[in-house]
């Protein structure tokens, strides 16, 4: 094994899970108040109401995707009766919706920001850097769910990459402490940058206002509710208003 092999699929992995938990008890320690997506909504409002949930929706179908492609291993799907040419046709399919979603949502998102001086003013660093490395993840899993596996761009199997007999069982041997990393110097060179960039992008969760995606909002099932009530213009308190000022009363 190579240097390199064991740097990026063995020692990556568990440095970007460790900088990502202790950056997470950091923020919650020291930066509560600072726990949020941080929303520019009072500045624009036109495109977010376009682009978030096109973005959103998409990133929850692909994280779906990933979760049965890399944590259900195919012995399983092949056990229920779902064969690996029915799984491959099915995973493509959601990939490209989901895809094309999470392209369009996040393009109109930095969009909006780039075009948008107040938004781009309240854009921290490491929020501009983690638009970078969020765009390569997409870009990557994009190309390797419609170039590779759809359209066979670099000439490998024409059915398609099947990643779950080699960067899933990577994966999986992640959570045992036993990396095989074979499965990852075998792969494509766009599923390694992919999962690079993931991996990245994991690191830099705390420190962005991607820590919002941690937050369960549980407090609301249980607050009371805000009453608002409206008031009459011509109206003040209880009683009729009065012409002329009034004396303060302390």
């Amino acid at each position: 094994m190579s240097a390199s092999s064991t740097l990026l699929w063995t020692v990556l992995p568990y440095v970007s899970v460790a900088v990502f938990a202790v950056g997470m008890f950091w923020r919650y320690r020291y930066d509560a108040y600072g726990w949020t997506t941080r929303s520019s909504q009072m500045y624009e409002s036109r495109l977010l109401r376009i682009g978030s949930p096109l973005f959103h929706f998409g990133i929850l179908f692909a994280l779906a995707g990933h979760v049965l492609g890399l944590l259900v291993p195919e012995g399983w799907t092949d056990a229920v009766g779902i064969s690996e040419s029915t799984y491959h046709v099915a995973a493509v399919g959601f990939g490209v919706v989901a895809g094309a979603m999470v392209v369009a949502g996040l393009s109109i998102l930095i969009y909006r920001r780039r075009s948008n001086a107040r938004i781009m003013g309240v854009t921290t660093p490491m929020d501009k850097l983690m638009y970078v490395v969020l765009g390569a993840v997409v870009l990557l899993g994009v190309y390797n769910t419609i170039g590779v596996n759809l359209l066979n761009l670099g000439g490998g199997n024409p059915g398609g990459y099947n990643y779950r007999e080699s960067v899933a069982v990577w994966f999986r041997s992640l959570f045992v402490l036993s990396p095989q990393t074979e499965g990852m110097t075998s792969a494509p060179l766009s599923f390694q940058l992919h999962a690079v960039a993931a991996m990245l992008l994991f690191a830099l969760v705390p420190f962005t206002r991607l820590v919002h995606i941690f937050s369960v909002p549980l407090g609301y099932l249980s607050r009371p509710y805000l009453v608002y009530r409206s008031r009459d213009p011509q109206q003040t308190g209880n009683r009729d208003p009065r012409r002329g000022w009034e004396p303060v009363r302390r």
